[in-house]
Formats: structure tokens, C-alpha cells, sequence
């Protein structure tokens, strides 16, 4: 894959520590950079496509537990997937300007390119962008409220600020640790649960459980990237779980988490509060075994650019395995 050429505007500085012109950093197998003079190709990579099955999952899982239970509301659906994907991708893009701003992102990281520190979109593109996308998901939001009442607002309002407060703001999460634990929350409990809710009128024991798995995973989606980054997190002063603990505490992490998922449908397969087919998510073991033993194994740099690729395809394909077995009920 040839990386993309950049060209800044000579009244446009290098970003802290770069270097003017040249491959952009992070163009590693795995996670391909934007096509060079394409400007729509820059905006899809400043939305990093790959990571989005973390606001899908959490959409799939509570809807088919509602389907499984007769109370499937299709619109519902439809309104909370293009709502959790748009705070995602405004999220990112709310991400990609702040690093950008605090010095984290420079061209010594070994993640994909950022369209900030790159020069391939200019601050001011990128703000706008997180404003629009962001208004968007607001504006969506207004019929999931009509649905689900004021607690919907609240919900809405706090995972749209914490989208901005994950690394901008006078106290950034990500920057003081806790951005685990609010990857967890948001993409996880809440994402699953609110939906839950939307479509049935309650937030239950059961909507809680079945969260477990996708905030485990969703969480481990952050995991290696900051495994990835924990160098150039150190010198931006950005104090990461995993910049915290190490990276061998880290690499533990992310598979005690994958075993956490596991373990949830088989506990309650295992304790009849689930249909005969608790072990469907399973069957993507293989690829969870794969992932595991490359983040084990010490992997660095691009090739953990392939395990978080990855793992966002594990969250899928789990969320889709533990769908069908929600719904499919022989």
C-alpha cells in the first residue's frame, strides 16, 4: 500500500514534533491511510470505520434480546443504531483534534494517520465536523426521547458531552485513566440498556448481563490501542490505564476481558436463563484465541494496528452470535 502525500499550506505550521511533507505516520498494514487528493476518503478514515462495531454491537445485542421477548420496535432500532454511530465517529473526530491539540498525536506514534496532526484536515475542519456530527446524532436523538421519555435526554446529553470530554475539556478522561472505565460505561452498559429500554420499557437485571460481554470487549477496543500507544502517551503526559499498570499488566488486561465476555453467556446458559443456544458465541473462540496470543506474545506496533482491527471484528461478530441466540429459540 502506498501512503498518502501530504502538502501543507506554508502558512500552516508541522504539528509538534512532525515533520513537514512526507508518508504521514501510520500508515501500517491493517488500517489503510486516505487515498491521496480525496477528500471524502480522508473524511471516512477521520471517522475510523473500523472501530464503529462498537456502536453496533451494543444496538444488535439489545435488540434481539427485545425480539426475543416479542417486543421488537423496528424504528427503534434504526434510530439508536444511526444515533450511537454518529456520537462514535463525532467522538473520534472530537479525538482526533484534541490529541492533536495536547501533543499526543506526532509523528512518532505507530497508530493509523491522524487527519489533524497529519495535515489533511485543518482544526477548524475538524471542529466543524464534531459539531455537525454531533448535531446530527442530537437531532436523531429528539425522536428516541419522543420514545423513551425524559431519562432518554439525559442518557443522550451525557454520552454527547462525554464525546467532547473524552479528551477535550479543561479535565480530559482519557487523560487522567479513566478512559477504560468510560468505554465501559457508555459503549457498553449504557449503549446496551438505553436500547433495551427504547424498546421495551424496562432496564432490567437481564439488559445489565447482557451488556457485560460487549463492554468487556467494546473495552479491549481501547485496550490496545493505548497497549500501542503507551510510549507516546507517556511523553504527551497522557496517563492512560495502560501507561498506569505497564504494558505486561495490559496485555493480562485485555484477555481477562475477553475471558469476562465469554464467561457471561455461558453462566447464564449454564443456569437456564438462557435459550439452548448460549454457546453460539463461541464460536468466534478461534478468533478471540488468535487475538490473545498475538497481544501475549508482545506484539508492538503495526502488528497491534492488526489486533485492534480485529477486535473491533470480534465485537461484531460476538454481538451478532449472541443476537442469534437471543432470538433463535429451538
Amino acid at each position: 500500500m502506498r501512503p498518502a502525500t501530504i502538502v501543507r499550506s506554508p502558512s500552516r505550521p508541522p504539528a509538534p514534533g512532525g515533520r513537514p511533507g512526507g508518508p504521514p505516520p501510520g500508515s501500517e498494514p491493517g488500517i489503510p491511510a486516505p487515498a491521496p487528493g480525496s477528500k471524502l476518503g480522508v473524511w471516512i478514515h477521520a471517522a475510523r470505520p473500523l472501530t464503529l462495531p462498537a456502536s453496533v454491537a451494543p444496538v444488535i445485542v439489545a435488540s434481539a434480546a427485545a425480539l426475543g421477548e416479542g417486543r421488537f420496535r423496528p424504528v427503534v432500532l434504526l434510530a439508536a443504531l444511526v444515533a450511537a454511530l454518529l456520537i462514535q465517529i463525532g467522538a473520534n473526530l472530537a479525538n482526533d483534534l484534541f490529541d492533536f491539540k495536547r501533543g499526543a498525536d506526532t509523528t512518532e506514534r505507530t497508530g493509523p494517520v491522524r487527519v489533524t496532526q497529519a495535515g489533511l484536515l485543518s482544526e477548524r475542519e475538524v471542529a466543524a465536523g464534531t459539531a455537525v456530527t454531533l448535531g446530527l446524532a442530537f437531532l436523531v436523538g429528539l425522536y428516541l426521547v419522543w420514545a423513551g421519555g425524559w431519562p432518554i435526554l439525559a442518557v443522550g446529553m451525557a454520552s454527547i458531552a462525554g464525546a467532547i470530554l473524552y479528551t477535550g475539556g479543561p479535565w480530559p478522561l482519557g487523560y487522567h485513566g479513566l478512559g477504560d472505565l468510560f468505554v465501559f460505561i457508555f459503549f457498553g452498559l449504557v449503549a446496551v440498556v438505553t436500547t433495551y429500554y427504547l424498546h421495551t420499557g424496562e432496564a432490567g437485571a437481564v439488559a445489565f448481563t447482557l451488556a457485560l460481554p460487549v463492554a468487556f470487549i467494546v473495552t479491549d477496543i481501547l485496550v490496545v490501542n493505548n497497549l500501542r500507544d503507551i510510549a507516546t502517551d507517556r511523553a504527551a503526559g497522557k496517563r492512560t490505564v495502560a501507561v498506569r499498570i505497564g504494558a505486561r499488566a495490559t496485555r493480562i488486561q485485555y484477555v481477562l476481558f475477553l475471558a469476562g465476555a465469554y464467561a457471561v453467556p455461558l453462566a447464564l446458559g449454564l443456569t437456564g436463563r438462557m435459550g439452548s443456544l448460549f454457546w453460539l458465541p463461541l464460536l468466534s473462540l478461534p478468533l478471540a484465541y488468535r487475538l490473545s496470543r498475538t497481544v501475549l506474545g508482545g506484539s508492538e506496533g503495526p502488528d497491534l494496528n492488526r489486533v485492534l482491527k480485529g477486535t473491533g471484528q470480534l465485537h461484531l461478530l460476538f454481538a451478532i452470535l449472541l443476537g442469534l441466540a437471543l432470538v433463535w429459540r429451538p
